[in-house]
């Protein structure tokens, strides 16, 4: 990378990161020459980009004008590189953001024929089950479950999935099976992230949607931990088929109440707001859009 265009990079990172320190880490350099870096670039154009102070960093007028050049330009450089060597000569690194279990289950399977397809690109798979700042953290996309509530993002649906009520056999055997949306009430519940604060469980069944207001026992934020919570005997919960088809096919977990249908839960890919997705991001929702649809 020239001087000048590591100069933009690195102004760019500093202003999405807020610290010159992650952008050392990220760059491989030592954090004053992160600094020396911006430095040069506001002596060569004549102008203060950044206002510095101890707990934060600020751009100027004249930074706010640069920032969305610097990124057309940055973004500019890769599509040209990529147009030389062709759509089949992807490189560079593939940051993606998503969750552990959708991940595991469902996108590193797909990796391999993908990553054969490129082989010039590495991928740095940023799994959590915390919602990242896309922007912050570097990533070049974010996979996620469920609607996407900030529309500042850019979104793309990907495919939807059928969702089912799940639990052990032990814990049926123990308990009894529910065969109505209301015996729920007398059951132990799991809710996962999907539920977030919801008070209540809605299915239709014979075009008549029913609700049941849910008390769950058992909480996790994980849906690995609410498949093995589930798996473990702890009571009934909520699963896509996406996440818990090892589960159904082993046996280790039944689906119950199978006259009942809820709503599909879709998945998405999100790219981070006031960048244009770089030709690899796009390259990898295409294809997660043609495997996860051919599925359905």
């Amino acid at each position: 990378m020239s001087d000048r265009l590591q100069q933009l990079a690195i102004f760019v990172r500093t202003v999405e990161t807020g610290s010159f320190s992650k952008v050392a880490r990220e760059f491989g350099l030592s954090q004053p020459s992160v600094s020396r870096t911006v430095a040069a670039l506001e002596e060569r154009l004549g102008v203060k980009l950044l206002t510095r102070t101890t707990r934060q960093l600020s751009l100027t007028d004249a930074g706010e004008a640069l920032l969305p050049r610097a990124r057309d330009a940055l973004a500019g450089v890769e599509e040209a590189e990529s147009a030389a060597r062709g759509a089949d000569r992807l490189s560079g690194t593939l940051r993606v953001a998503l969750s552990q279990g959708f991940g595991a289950r469902q996108i590193v399977p797909r990796l391999p024929a993908f990553l054969d397809n490129h082989p010039l690109l590495k991928i740095d798979l940023m799994m959590s089950d915390l919602y990242e700042n896309l922007i912050a953290e570097g990533a070049d996309m974010a996979l996620r479950l469920g609607e996407q509530p900030d529309s500042s993002f850019v979104t793309r649906k990907l495919a939807t999935d059928r969702r089912l009520f799940v639990a052990s056999p032990t814990y049926l055997a123990g308990r009894g099976t529910p065969k109505t949306l209301a015996e729920l009430g007398r059951h132990h519940l799991i809710s996962g992230p999907s539920d977030r604060n919801e008070q209540n469980w809605t299915a239709h069944r014979d075009g008549i949607a029913e609700i049941q207001p849910v008390s769950p026992r058992v909480r996790t934020r994980s849906t690995v931990g609410v498949l093995a919570c589930a798996s473990a005997g702890l009571g009934i919960t909520i699963a896509s088929t996406w996440m818990c088809a090892d589960e159904l096919a082993s046996g280790a977990l039944v689906e119950l109440l199978a006259d009942y249908r809820l709503d599909p839960v879709a998945a998405y890919v999100v790219f981070p707001a006031g960048r244009r997705p770089s030709q690899k991001a796009r390259a990898f929702s295409d294809y997660l859009e043609m495997t996860l649809a051919a599925e359905q």
